[in-house]
């Protein structure tokens, strides 16, 4: 338990429903959902729509999404990949012929055939319970009326003025005379609520046919995009089975590759061996550990991750526990390791995480994203729709892995989590922050597991996290320059970090007391709701 004489936030404790996202007014339209019947998929539904309105910068129905899943408690863990594919004439070769050796964020290259709109309206028929119109109604009415800007969503809008004065009719909507928003703006998108009442009206035509479908269409192909409408005729979400690994007791499951949940599972089984180095864990010695094995992990990643329909994955042997022993092994406790090979992977960066469970105890682990900071920069202009560069996560290079080809989709980072025990479910959770998800996923769960942190503590904790790209570690603030120093002295190339690490939510439940116990993280304006 925090000392309640320090700042911070005590964990959120509810009989019945529960729901916890990166905005108040998103988690308030999910609680409203489950009080009025519906079910936790419709409630990160509605959820997740309204975050692509109040939210833009971080996702949107341009963007992709991932879910996991489970019905009544149980321990059957559904899974859905939401991502979308590269367009069927685009290929390695074209982009080297236009002198194109790496994807650029603000190119119609970057965006791949978006897939999110697919993924709810197959998750609303399958597991949900209300209409997919009606829960878009929130999010309707936030983008038609408007809703004020907070205070994170200000600071990502300000870091990314440049992108936005790229594109034109981006810039006429989310600048305001020419200067950023600032917090209590109240923002208005029309033609966004207009887009999304046609989702509502129509379904999955309401987005990839029609007026919208044309006006995303148009976009790209003004910009030089080889998009077609068979490209969006054929945006398919999937189901797939879900990978796991236990820790300290409880399975922790993760959607597949080309996700990188398995990256996070490696460092799960890497850090089970690993010693807690006292009761805290920010010391030197944890940190350099944790630091290691994720420089190590992320290199796998980087030599291996890609679209398991083009390129065969080593799943089984990158989460046996000998690839675990092996690469603790190599840690030197004293020295940090030599530089990794580089690898040519571009960086990730954005993302927003829904976690809900309603009075059944049906747990839903959501992430919704357009990539980086307002996506491509590319604003649809008669729609509102900001397009998702996820298209940055494949590299040119004929021959490697994740080398871009038609329909192929790319290196992804968003994961959702899920961990489970004896048969139920115990908790959906999720952290945002592109690279960081994986690494952020091994601090959550050894925080929460191994040093005895309650919910909220463990998203409370200052962050840090290895650079999969160079051998630079951003470091959060809370972090003394004592300790700075003395990972310095072990060879690690400490910088401050650039802005809050990640974000994250989760949901407990406690089976005990049949309570459901709840955090949000700080560094994001959001909050855990209960009724």
């Amino acid at each position: 338990m925090r000392s309640l004489q320090r700042p911070g936030r005590s964990p959120v404790l509810a009989p019945n429903g529960m729901a916890s996202t990166s905005n108040p007014l998103s988690t308030q339209a999910a609680v409203t959902v489950l009080q009025n019947g519906g079910n936790a998929m419709d409630a990160a539904i509605a959820a997740s729509a309204v975050q692509a309105v109040v939210e833009p910068e971080s996702t949107g129905i341009g963007g992709d999404c991932f879910c996991l899943y489970s019905e009544a408690g149980s321990d059957k863990v559904i899974a859905l990949n939401g991502s979308g594919r590269a367009p069927m004439s685009l290929t390695a070769d074209w982009l080297l012929a236009q002198g194109i050796k790496e994807i650029p964020q603000q190119s119609p290259h970057a965006v791949t055939v978006p897939t999110a709109i697919d993924a709810w309206v197959q998750l609303s028929r399958d597991y949900g319970k209300k209409s997919l119109g009606d829960l878009l109604q929130p999010a309707i009415g936030y983008a038609r009326d408007g809703f004020p800007i907070g205070q994170r969503v200000e600071a990502d809008f300000a870091a990314s003025r440049e992108l936005i004065l790229g594109d034109a009719d981006l810039s006429a909507l989310y600048l305001k005379n020419g200067e950023n928003y600032r917090m209590g703006d109240r923002f208005i998108n029309k033609n966004l609520s207009k887009a999304l009442e046609a989702v509502a009206k129509n379904g999955r035509a309401g987005f990839y046919e029609g007026w919208v479908a044309d006006d995303i269409l148009t976009k790209l192909n003004t910009l030089g995009g080889l998009h077609t409408q068979a490209d969006l005729d054929s945006a398919l979400a999937n189901y797939v089975t879900p990978i796991k690994t236990n820790f300290r007791g409880y399975d922790i499951w993760e959607c597949p590759p080309n996700g990188q949940g398995v990256i996070a599972l490696m460092l799960l089984n890497i850090m089970s061996g690993v010693d807690k180095f006292g009761d805290h864990p920010i010391s030197v010695e944890r940190i350099h550990h944790e630091i290691e094995a994720g420089r190590i992990a992320y290199r796998d990643r980087n030599l291996y991750l890609s679209d398991p329909e083009f390129s065969a994955m080593p799943i089984d042997d990158m989460l046996s526990q000998e690839t675990a022993d092996l690469i603790r092994a190599q840690i030197n406790p004293n020295r940090a390791l030599d530089k990794l090979p580089e690898t040519t992977l571009p960086k990730h960066k954005s993302t927003v995480y829904i976690s809900v469970v309603d009075k059944d105890r049906n747990a839903c682990s959501f992430i919704n994203t357009v990539f980086h900071n307002f996506g491509a920069g590319i604003l649809a202009p008669k729609s509102g729709i900001i397009l998702q560069n996820r298209g940055q996560g494949f590299v040119v290079e004929p021959g490697h892995p994740n080398c871009i080809e038609p329909g192929k989709r790319p290196l992804h980072t968003i994961i959702p989590g899920m961990a489970t025990k004896d048969g139920k479910t115990i908790m959906p959770f999720g952290v945002m922050g592109g690279e960081y998800q994986a690494f952020g996923h091994m601090q959550f769960l050894t925080r929460l597991f191994d040093y005895g942190m309650d919910i909220q503590e463990a998203q409370d904790m200052p962050r840090f996290m290895p650079d999969p790209f160079s051998d630079v570690v951003e470091v959060e603030e809370p972090i003394s320059d004592e300790i700075r120093e003395s990972l310095r002295a072990l060879g690690h190339n400490i910088q401050p970090a650039s802005k809050p690490i990640g974000g994250s939510q989760a949901i407990f439940i406690d089976w005990d007391t049949d309570l459901l116990i709840a955090g949000s993280d700080p560094r994001k304006d959001g909050c855990a709701i209960g009724y």
